[in-house]
Protein backbone atom coordinates (compact mmCIF):
# COMPACT_ATOMS: atom_id res chain seq x y z
CA UNK A 1 0.00 0.00 0.00
CA UNK A 2 2.86 2.28 0.78
CA UNK A 3 4.30 1.72 -2.39
CA UNK A 4 0.84 2.76 -4.33
CA UNK A 5 0.84 5.78 -2.63
CA UNK A 6 4.08 6.54 -3.43
CA UNK A 7 3.41 6.40 -7.23
CA UNK A 8 0.09 8.38 -6.82
CA UNK A 9 1.71 10.92 -5.30
CA UNK A 10 4.52 10.66 -8.18
CA UNK A 11 2.33 10.62 -10.70
CA UNK A 12 -0.07 13.21 -8.86
CA UNK A 13 2.85 15.47 -8.34
CA UNK A 14 4.60 15.80 -11.69
CA UNK A 15 4.86 19.07 -13.16
CA UNK A 16 3.33 18.65 -16.42
CA UNK A 17 0.38 17.24 -15.11
CA UNK A 18 -0.36 20.26 -12.53
CA UNK A 19 0.16 22.40 -15.02
CA UNK A 20 -1.76 20.83 -17.19
CA UNK A 21 -4.63 20.97 -14.73
CA UNK A 22 -4.36 24.54 -13.72
CA UNK A 23 -4.43 25.24 -17.28
CA UNK A 24 -7.75 24.08 -17.76
CA UNK A 25 -9.04 25.50 -14.76
CA UNK A 26 -7.82 28.95 -15.56
CA UNK A 27 -8.85 28.56 -19.54
CA UNK A 28 -12.71 27.56 -18.50
CA UNK A 29 -12.22 30.92 -15.98
CA UNK A 30 -10.90 33.36 -18.92
CA UNK A 31 -13.83 31.39 -21.02
CA UNK A 32 -16.20 32.87 -18.62
CA UNK A 33 -14.66 36.32 -18.22
CA UNK A 34 -14.55 36.47 -22.30
CA UNK A 35 -18.47 35.30 -22.64
CA UNK A 36 -19.39 38.33 -20.00
CA UNK A 37 -17.00 40.48 -21.76
CA UNK A 38 -19.03 39.33 -25.02
CA UNK A 39 -22.51 39.88 -23.29
CA UNK A 40 -22.25 42.90 -21.84
CA UNK A 41 -20.05 44.83 -23.73
CA UNK A 42 -19.93 43.41 -27.82
CA UNK A 43 -23.30 42.69 -27.82
CA UNK A 44 -25.09 45.75 -26.57
CA UNK A 45 -23.08 47.85 -28.85
CA UNK A 46 -23.70 45.81 -32.06
CA UNK A 47 -27.46 45.64 -30.59
CA UNK A 48 -26.85 49.85 -30.49
CA UNK A 49 -25.28 50.08 -33.84
CA UNK A 50 -27.64 48.17 -35.91
CA UNK A 51 -30.52 49.38 -34.86
CA UNK A 52 -31.74 46.63 -32.49
CA UNK A 53 -32.36 47.99 -29.05
CA UNK A 54 -31.60 50.54 -27.02
CA UNK A 55 -30.29 50.91 -23.69
CA UNK A 56 -30.46 53.48 -21.02
CA UNK A 57 -27.93 54.21 -17.69
CA UNK A 58 -29.86 51.37 -15.72
CA UNK A 59 -29.03 48.70 -18.04
CA UNK A 60 -25.75 49.49 -18.89
CA UNK A 61 -24.75 49.97 -14.87
CA UNK A 62 -26.03 46.37 -15.06
CA UNK A 63 -24.00 45.35 -17.85
CA UNK A 64 -20.99 47.06 -16.60
CA UNK A 65 -21.75 45.78 -12.91
CA UNK A 66 -21.79 42.16 -14.56
CA UNK A 67 -18.58 42.41 -16.33
CA UNK A 68 -16.76 43.54 -13.21
CA UNK A 69 -18.43 40.39 -11.30
CA UNK A 70 -17.20 38.00 -13.84
CA UNK A 71 -13.85 39.77 -13.26
CA UNK A 72 -13.77 39.26 -9.60
CA UNK A 73 -14.87 35.78 -9.89
CA UNK A 74 -11.71 35.72 -12.45
CA UNK A 75 -9.62 36.67 -10.06
CA UNK A 76 -10.43 34.80 -7.12
CA UNK A 77 -10.27 31.44 -9.16
CA UNK A 78 -7.07 32.89 -10.05
CA UNK A 79 -5.70 33.59 -6.32
CA UNK A 80 -7.16 30.04 -4.99
CA UNK A 81 -4.98 28.20 -7.60
CA UNK A 82 -2.07 30.19 -7.14
CA UNK A 83 -2.25 29.20 -3.49
CA UNK A 84 -2.55 25.29 -4.23
CA UNK A 85 0.34 25.76 -6.57
CA UNK A 86 2.21 27.38 -3.70
CA UNK A 87 0.97 24.10 -1.23
CA UNK A 88 1.93 21.69 -3.84
CA UNK A 89 5.40 22.97 -4.18
CA UNK A 90 5.67 23.31 -0.41
CA UNK A 91 4.57 19.35 -0.52
CA UNK A 92 7.53 18.31 -3.34
CA UNK A 93 10.28 20.05 -1.06
CA UNK A 94 9.19 17.92 2.07
CA UNK A 95 10.45 14.76 0.52
CA UNK A 96 14.18 13.43 1.58
CA UNK A 97 17.14 15.88 0.24
CA UNK A 98 19.44 14.63 -2.59
CA UNK A 99 22.59 16.05 -1.81
CA UNK A 100 24.35 17.12 -4.96
CA UNK A 101 27.84 15.98 -5.68
CA UNK A 102 30.20 18.89 -7.45
CA UNK A 103 30.88 18.47 -11.03
CA UNK A 104 34.30 19.67 -10.57
CA UNK A 105 36.96 20.14 -8.50
CA UNK A 106 39.75 23.29 -8.32
CA UNK A 107 43.42 22.43 -9.68
CA UNK A 108 45.96 22.97 -7.01
CA UNK A 109 48.59 23.83 -9.10
CA UNK A 110 46.71 26.42 -11.40
CA UNK A 111 43.13 27.08 -9.59
CA UNK A 112 41.25 26.27 -12.71
CA UNK A 113 38.21 24.17 -12.57
CA UNK A 114 38.31 20.70 -13.56
CA UNK A 115 35.99 17.63 -13.95
CA UNK A 116 35.73 15.52 -10.49
CA UNK A 117 36.96 12.43 -12.45
CA UNK A 118 39.86 13.92 -14.08
CA UNK A 119 43.38 12.62 -13.16
CA UNK A 120 45.12 15.63 -15.15
CA UNK A 121 44.59 18.89 -15.48
CA UNK A 122 43.82 19.85 -19.18
CA UNK A 123 44.97 23.51 -18.41
CA UNK A 124 48.73 22.87 -16.30
CA UNK A 125 48.84 19.27 -17.48
CA UNK A 126 49.47 18.28 -13.72
CA UNK A 127 48.96 14.97 -12.03
CA UNK A 128 46.04 15.04 -9.40
CA UNK A 129 45.64 13.02 -6.77
CA UNK A 130 42.87 10.32 -7.16
CA UNK A 131 40.27 9.33 -4.35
Amino acid sequence: MKKFIEEFKTFALKGNMIDMAIGVVIGTGFTGLVTSFTDNFINPILNVVTGGARYGWHDISLFISAFISALVNFLIMAFALFCIVKAINKIKELGPKKEKKPSFKICPYCFSEINVKAVRCPHCISKLEVK
